[in-house]
């Protein structure tokens, strides 16, 4: 059973920092890409950054690029994304993803941890 668990959201002010996690099970964490993605209040979900499981390529949105940073513990299959220098802009649920590498879509989905910045 394939389970993706989100945790670390917190309030925070703006210039803060917060390290999210995301304990993988149920899946070889090197065949798959992990994910962060974002939805706030009345916008689109948007990807944040990812890190392949097999060979730790990374990527980032522009938006985080240089304040958030992608991680793995592949022993632990837990996934981290440490954001600083937070912005009230940053504020939104995320929720990690787990993408097969034979796959183009995410198929399976974590329940989302909040993330509320403050001025």
């Amino acid at each position: 059973d394939v389970q993706l668990q989100a945790s670390g959201g917190g309030l925070v002010q703006a210039g803060g920092s917060l390290r999210l996690s995301c304990t993988a099970s149920g899946f070889t964490f090197d065949d798959y890409t992990i994910g962060w993605f974002r939805q706030a209040p009345g916008k689109e979900r948007e990807g944040v950054s990812c890190i392949n499981g097999s060979d730790g390529r990374t990527y980032y949105a522009d938006s985080v690029k240089g304040r958030f940073t992608i991680s793995s513990d592949n022993a632990k299959n837990t996934v981290y994304l440490q954001m600083n220098s937070l912005k009230q802009e940053d504020t939104a649920v995320y929720y990690c993803a787990a993408r097969h590498f034979q796959r183009s879509a995410y198929d399976y989905w974590g329940q989302g941890t909040e993330v509320t910045v403050s001025s």
